[in-house]
């Protein structure tokens, strides 16, 4: 990812005011709201065509618009059938070479599940499984930040500890940090003393120059002893994005933060004017 001076914030998708709806238009959407990024949804399997793609490139140069992408939700690296594990790595391989053509500076993704299975031992298939994901993408040519996300149930892989730990070892493995998943995981992580603790774990394992070059995703969250239910707006939940802001601006965190709500625009507007405003 590319560093940036500061934090920009962006959408999950294309605004719900752009008219029609696409891409492209969310895209010019956001420069007129004074957004700053997107994040091109590809949770439901479908890429576009390389033409498309490449416009889409062109619009986000044209607005100054920062590009991640998020892969489909149907991947599970962990997956026992040899056939469904094989889908989740190309699921994962297209996701970066369609963001990668659209201007798109990371991917995100869920990695997987444990399925029972002992979490060290799923660490491993995680790891040597990214590893060879790192490696098909590189033969390919394409140039892209490979993120797995921070998840927000214990039954996936994805917690911080887990996503700290195969950044540190994969070179070309950055994480994307979920606040709201990670509040909805325990409960906790919800606080400005639990919220600095992170960025000092991010630091402390990946160094002082991660933190210039964060994709992180917020919004509001419903949750149970389980974890993450789904996506709220801000003022509909209790996640204190008021004290993250506040840290990540004391700590002079960079990159891009994602606003998932359901409102997307309306409370990814709320995040940067609070923001600004510190």
């Amino acid at each position: 990812m590319k560093l940036s001076s500061t934090l920009l914030f962006g959408t999950a998708g294309t605004p719900h005011t752009a008219e029609p709806r696409d891409t492209v238009t969310g895209i010019e959407r956001l420069r007129k709201l004074g957004l700053d990024a997107m994040e091109i949804e590809y949770v439901r399997g479908t890429f576009p065509s390389e033409g498309k793609a490449r416009e889409i490139a062109h619009a986000a140069r044209d607005n100054s618009i920062r590009l991640t992408a998020h892969g489909p939700y149907f991947i599970n690296l962990n997956a026992v059938e040899p056939e469904k594990r094989e889908a989740s790595r190309k699921r994962v391989i297209n996701t970066a070479y369609f963001g990668g053509l659209s201007g798109a500076e990371s991917i995100t993704f869920h990695a997987g599940f444990f399925l029972n299975q002992p979490p060290a031992a799923v660490y491993d298939t995680m790891r040597k499984e990214l590893a060879g994901l790192l490696d098909r993408i590189l033969k390919k040519g394409i140039e892209i930040d490979v993120r797995p996300e921070l998840t927000g149930k214990e039954s996936q892989f994805g917690s911080l500890n887990e996503i700290l730990s195969v950044s540190k070892e994969l070179s070309g493995i950055h994480p994307c940090i979920d606040w709201s998943h990670l509040h909805a995981r325990s409960g906790e992580f919800n606080t400005a003393k639990e919220f600095q603790s992170v960025l000092d774990t991010v630091r402390n394992v990946l160094g002082d120059n991660e933190i210039k070059q964060m994709h992180m995703h917020l919004s509001g969250i419903k949750y149970s002893p389980k974890g993450e239910r789904e996506h709220l707006d801000l003022h509909e939940s209790d996640m204190n994005y008021r004290d993250l802001l506040r840290v990540l601006k004391e700590n002079d965190v960079r990159g891009i933060l994602i606003c998932e709500s359901p409102s997307l625009e309306d409370d990814a507007l709320i995040l940067k004017e609070f923001y600004m405003s510190l």
